[in-house]
């Protein structure tokens, strides 16, 4: 068994499902179901013996300790996290209280059942980290894609605190000898994205007939990666990776905000056409910029590739219209979207 944390949201419930689609071990699955959250993400499984939920708090040291020595898992995976910038920057004490307290006490009661295994045991035991390329900061344009010993530089409150939980990691290998590693992905799209997310969100405001925010010039640079993808490497890193080691996680393919946006308007067009025939491009609307907005960000992942033989498989093209076709198919999905920033 692996023990996964966080396993309610969008990658880890993905995480979830390509692991039971693959193989017969089961996963214990922890998340304590805050907003972005959702069991529906899980409904496929509930009559899967191999998947076992549990809601509950990874800052939660007894609750933790009680699962690891009764379930005795061979893997500990955490996805569990606070993540959208712009609520970092109006709430960052939830940020810091989930992404490093609850990283500690999680890391601390996995020493301590860690520490009590077989010698055997202890060798194949692995905590996975699953980070974020944010953590890097920001990318001057045209300047090579970051290397994983770039040194950390986060611009905002949330990359900060994913920043300080990978520090807390490593040092728990250097100082308890505790076997981590630890991946860090670029920008994630797919099916079940929480709504606040770019995607998501243009896709419901135009359905909605309502103006599609882009944050200021919409020049700010990502690689995109399918969370499918981005689920295989880290099941990669999971069986073969080095003991200590960080790996970038990233598709290669850079696009700019508005890029992405028109690239939506097309598939609009195409799948749900407005009823005045008029592209849905007319409904883009830029809003001021959010504080501290990173222009790019930009990681080299070679090391993945070289090492397990992980390389993006899909397409942003052909990803992002199935995304968009499944919003569409799901308009309950994005029904509940109150909050106007993109």
């Amino acid at each position: 068994m692996i023990l996964v944390t966080g396993g309610a949201g969008f990658i880890g419930s993905h995480f979830v499902q390509q692991w039971l689609a693959g193989t017969d071990e089961p996963i214990l699955n922890l998340d304590l179901l805050t907003y972005a959250a959702n069991p529906a993400r899980l409904k496929a499984f509930e009559s899967d013996a191999r998947h076992l939920f549990v809601q509950g708090d990874i800052a939660d040291g007894q609750l933790v300790g009680k699962l690891l020595e009764r379930h005795r898992p061979r893997a500990v995976v955490h996805f569990a996290a606070e993540t959208h910038v712009d609520r970092s920057i109006d709430d960052a004490g939830r940020f810091v209280a989930t992404n490093i307290v609850g990283t500690f006490r999680l890391l601390e009661a996995v020493r301590a059942h860690w520490s009590g295994l077989p010698d055997g045991e202890q060798a194949a035991f692995r905590f996975v980290q699953v980070s974020t390329d944010e953590v890097y900061g920001e990318q001057d344009e045209g300047a090579a894609a970051v290397k994983e010993d770039q040194v950390l530089a986060p611009g905002n409150p949330y990359s900060a605190s994913k920043a300080a939980a990978d520090h807390l990691v490593l040092a728990w290998l250097r100082t308890h000898d505790l076997p981590v590693l630890i991946t860090r992905s670029s920008n994630n799209y797919g099916p079940c994205q929480f709504p606040e997310k770019f995607i998501p969100r243009l896709v419901a405001c135009a359905r909605a007939g309502l103006p599609l925010p882009v944050y200021g010039d919409g020049r700010q640079r990502r690689d995109w990666l399918h969370v499918g993808d981005h689920c295989r490497a880290i099941a990669c890193v999971l069986a073969g990776g080095r003991v200590g080691s960080v790996y970038n996680i990233a598709a290669g393919n850079e696009q700019v905000n508005l890029a992405v946006c028109h690239a939506v308007c097309r598939l609009l067009d195409e799948l749900a056409p407005r009823s005045d025939g008029r592209s849905h491009a007319v409904q883009i609307a830029h809003v001021g910029d959010r504080p501290g907005h990173d222009r790019r960000y930009a990681i080299d992942a070679c090391r993945i590739r070289q090492e397990l033989g992980w390389r993006a498989a899909v397409p942003f093209e052909s990803g992002l219209r199935a995304a968009v076709a499944w919003y569409l198919a799901h308009p309950e999905w994005t029904g509940a979207l109150q909050e106007p920033a993109a």
